[in-house]
């Protein structure tokens, strides 16, 4: 499988190549994504832009560890935006853009993993 999103580089530099403690990662990520995509939702809904902001910066340490550079480039230029309060038309395409990269990760994750077991 070739991956579009997912570099395993920097996960397996921080862990070492153990596969449990990749795998326990993982796990920390898989279970962010669903929240961040959640709250995120939920703070463009109310116009709490400086707090999207604020998340976009906290979801971009997570997916630079699953090394999704282009992902973490997106979320900081959303970031600034969000914070700033500017260009908000862009705003639910970052969510969305967020939101696919996060599928299309975890289903290049999973791959990479059944080669490690």
């Amino acid at each position: 499988m070739e991956y579009k999103v997912f570099n395993p580089d920097y996960l397996v530099n921080i862990t070492g190549g153990d596969a449990p403690t990749m795998e326990e990662i993982v796990g920390i990520f898989r279970n962010q994504i669903p929240e961040f995509i959640t709250e995120m939702n939920n703070l463009f809904g109310s116009g709490k832009y400086y707090e999207l902001g604020l998340l976009a910066h906290k979801a971009k340490g997570s997916v630079t560890v699953m090394g999704m550079e282009q992902t973490a480039i997106m979320l900081k230029e959303f970031e600034l935006n969000a914070k700033a309060g500017e260009q908000k038309e862009k705003y639910a395409g970052y969510i969305s853009k967020f939101e696919e990269d996060a599928s299309t990760v975890l289903a290049e994750i999973d791959d990479y993993l059944s080669k490690k077991v």
